[in-house]
């Protein structure tokens, strides 16, 4: 994907999304989140898994566009392991009020 990043955006789908800029990544993401949804609501299992391979693809472009890589997502995922689902919304509530000065 780095490789691409930096490429000809009349050739590379993923130098065309950078060039256009942040909006337009996030824009995306939006849209197959969406899809996701409806795929899932319609109970198609091949169209389900498209539409998460297009919005973790998209979710990755974001992650390189913020300096970051997938291995981040799953240094969290491993962090929170044997938190309680609870728990962890709870710790982040409180960071951000913390974070906010309430």
């Amino acid at each position: 994907m780095e490789a691409r990043r930096g490429g000809d955006p009349q050739t590379s789908y993923v130098a065309r999304i950078f060039a256009k800029g942040n909006d337009a990544i996030l824009k995306k993401i939006g849209e197959e989140a969406t899809e996701t949804v409806m795929a899932c609501k319609d109970a198609d299992p091949a169209r389900i898994v498209a539409e998460v391979a297009d919005l973790w693809f998209h979710s990755m472009l974001a992650l390189s566009a913020f300096g970051l890589a997938p291995a981040d997502v799953l240094a969290e995922l491993e962090r929170r392991e044997g938190l309680s689902g609870l728990e962890e919304f709870a710790s982040r509530k409180a960071q951000l009020r913390d974070k906010e000065g309430l």
